[in-house]
């Protein structure tokens, strides 16, 4: 076991989390600050395939016990875990703004308590569960959720804590154990959350953490027989790889994948809150894979659009993510800085018109300005691929046919943004636009109940409520002779 390292006066283990203990590497790889680059947060040990193994024996070791508890018992952990939460906010707050870049006002009022949320709320769906019981051709019936055993989740980077809690709360309250792979630029939450959950008291191998190199562990981790479900939020490319490993052992396997949203605004609508919105898009500098990044406005009311939007756009701070003027968090490596100016390049190549933005705020940063882009067409690669940055493109339409059209003009599919002011516009286009939630005249409302997930290339499969439940569970019926037993 390394030493544990100080992250801003917090002690954080750089370990795996393997069987209740923590277990080292040889070889390490670096966390950095995103929004102060020259600040090397800490070497992280980096995993093996023996690392793999390990965990996935840890998990397949400790999965009967955990199993065999009822919903309520296991509740009783997520509960504890979800007090621990909420009591070291400001930690898990500070750790993820330096680790990953998000603004900390933003971790520590909404996001870190959302992780709380997560577990409370699995807790108390798989304890409140009710067995569908009916009776058909003289016999009793009842379907029935088994355990499905050690499940494997797979994290992106950005907003890495939410989304490892998302994936691990109905993972442990449907009774099977875990292993979490955290992305490589942004492991430190989840090391966090490790300290948190052995606080908890959960039982050893119920909760492991492998990190490392997805190059490295991905293929190990995916292919082992004993990891029987895969749950996965990231690039559609790593989720091909990913599919094939568990179609390989028949393991059922989501993926919540890449974006490309519209946000669709009638003349109708609420032009300063629907262009107040789309300067909103530039929130965590665009790396959020339900942003609304092709805005296309009603041709009536382009110009109108537009003077708010660049007023709001104009309003957006960049700078330390600590800073509670900040609007505008860095992004997360300068490989991805480089990715993003690459497409900002290739648009303006192709003939594409930058309005505005389009470089970086500073040389040496991980900043670029609020990028707007006027497409040649809508086959420009910029519509049509995910950026995953603070570039958005703007679009016009003549009647709804065509903003609908243009909506669903993409092979994406994970969600959409609808401005109108007209109630059967908005069950009518709100039905239409293709995608997994479509908001109407908001953003980013969630009801932790609701599925979430995408179609087309943004994803299979759908988490959120019963439906994770239900994807972490073996479905059972148990038919019974009417009248063949009595009661004991």
């Amino acid at each position: 076991m390394r030493e544990r390292i100080d992250i801003a006066g917090i002690s954080v283990s750089p370990d795996h989390f393997i069987g209740g203990k923590r277990v080292s590497s040889p070889y390490t790889f670096e966390t950095r600050c995103p929004f102060d680059w020259s600040w090397k947060l800490a070497d992280i040990s980096r995993g093996t395939v023996t690392t793999a193994a390990q965990a996935a024996q840890a998990a397949t070791d400790a999965f009967p016990a955990w199993a065999a508890l009822s919903a309520a018992e296991r509740g009783v952990y997520l509960h504890r875990l979800a007090d621990l939460i909420e009591a070291n906010v400001e930690k898990l707050a500070t750790v993820e703004c330096l680790d990953m870049g998000m603004l900390l006002e933003s971790l520590r009022l909404r996001v870190i308590l959302r992780g709380a949320a997560n577990f409370r709320n699995y807790a108390d769906l798989a304890t409140e569960h009710q067995e569908r019981v009916w009776s058909s051709r003289g016999t009793l019936n009842r379907v029935i959720r088994m355990p499905a055993g050690p499940a494997l989740i797979i994290t992106p980077w950005n907003a890495p804590f939410m989304l490892s809690t998302w994936k691990c709360a109905p993972a442990l309250a449907a009774g099977n154990t875990v292993i979490l792979k955290p992305a490589d630029w942004s492991p430190l939450s989840a090391s966090v959350l490790a300290d948190l959950i052995d606080e908890a008291g959960f039982p050893a191998g119920v909760f492991n953490i492998v990190q490392g190199l997805g190059a490295e562990l991905g293929n190990a981790l995916t292919s082992d027989p004993r990891i029987k479900r895969i749950s996965f939020t990231g690039s559609v490319p790593t989720a091909r790889v990913i599919g094939k490993a568990a179609a390989e052992n028949i393991v059922p396997f989501t993926a919540e994948l890449g974006g490309k949203s519209p946000l669709l605004v009638f003349a109708d609508a609420d032009i300063d809150a629907a262009a107040k919105k789309a300067a909103g898009q530039f929130d965590d500098s665009g790396q959020v894979c339900m942003a609304g990044t092709r805005i296309i406005v009603e041709e009536s009311v382009k110009d109108e659009f537009l003077e708010k939007f660049h007023a709001y756009t104009d309003a957006h701070v960049m700078g330390d993510s600590r800073d509670g003027k900040t609007t505008m968090s860095a992004l997360i490596h300068p490989i991805h800085v480089e990715r993003v100016l690459g497409f900002i390049e290739r648009a303006r190549a192709a003939g594409d018109t930058i309005v505005r933005g389009g470089k970086l705020w500073k040389e040496g940063a991980n900043w670029i300005e609020p990028t707007l882009i006027v497409p040649r067409s809508n086959d420009s690669e910029v519509v049509q691929s995910e950026v995953f940055g603070p570039v958005l493109t703007f679009q016009t339409f003549r009647d709804e046919a065509e903003g609908v059209a243009l909506a669903n003009s993409t092979a994406y599919g994970l969600s959409g943004i609808v401005y109108t002011g007209s109630a059967e516009r908005a069950e009518r286009v709100g039905r239409a636009v293709r995608g997994g939630t479509v908001w109407i005249n908001t953003f980013l409302v969630r009801d932790l109940t609701a599925p979430f997930g995408g179609v087309g290339i943004s994803g299979i499969g759908r988490e959120g409520g019963d439906y994770a439940l239900d994807f972490h569970s073996d479905l059972k019926t148990l038919q019974i002779l009417e009248g063949s037993v009595r009661a004991d």
